[in-house]
């Protein structure tokens, strides 16, 4: 079993790479392996519309999105880490992730996300709600924690004093581990949950 961690911190040892270190030693504890993939610091550029990855199975811009996609594939879960700007996650990582959701046109079904973020006062909430969008319009189960997944520091390293915020952490990647566990013995006992052909309407007829 594995999980993809997404770094969408420029810094590539900030808070956002602590706090995802603290997760990935659960990980390594409850037996699933973990990749680490560093996007903040990348020039990701956003999705233009062009429709190229619907007739080419991939983005047009050949970058880390396309790099990234068979790894999410083939992943049981991802975890998707970001600072705080303006109360919302990074631009790097909104546009790493609308590229990599939108142009990946393999069944998301029952892979289990889950976002932390880290800021140094506010605005934490309003981007965890942010990230969970791309999940739940996937069919992707969210895992939860003991509170809202938020680290708080704003200087590097600053996020190891906040004791709260990196238990929440752990009990985050205890129960995503439990999680992909539960729903691999679920996929082998009864499958996947059956779909209805989708039918999409528009609010303009």
């Amino acid at each position: 079993m594995k999980v993809l961690l997404i770094n969408g911190s420029p810094k590539a040892n900030g808070n956002t790479a602590l706090a995802l270190k603290e997760m990935a030693a659960i990980f390594a504890q409850q037996g699933i392996e973990t990749e680490t993939i560093h996007v903040g610091n990348k020039p990701i550029r956003g999705c233009v519309a062009c429709g190229g990855c619907a007739k080419n199975g991939k983005c047009v811009f050949d970058d880390l999105v396309n790099e990234t996609a068979p790894k999410f594939e083939a992943a049981d879960g991802i975890v998707v880490g970001s600072p705080v700007y303006y109360a919302g996650p990074n631009a790097t990582v909104t546009a790493f992730l609308d590229r990599l959701f939108y142009s990946t046109h393999f069944d998301k079904t029952m892979k289990v996300g889950a976002a932390a973020v880290v800021c140094r006062r506010g605005g934490a909430s309003a981007s965890f709600d942010r990230l969970n969008k791309y999940f739940t319009i996937s069919g992707m189960p969210v895992a939860s924690s003991q509170y809202w997944n938020s680290v708080h520091g704003r200087a590097p390293g600053e996020a190891a004093q906040d004791e709260e915020g990196l238990q929440t952490m752990r009990a985050l990647a205890r129960n995503m581990a439990f999680l992909i566990k539960s729903i691999a013995l679920g996929k082998e006992a009864y499958g996947l949950p059956e779909k209805e052909p989708w039918k999409p309407t528009h609010f303009i007829r």
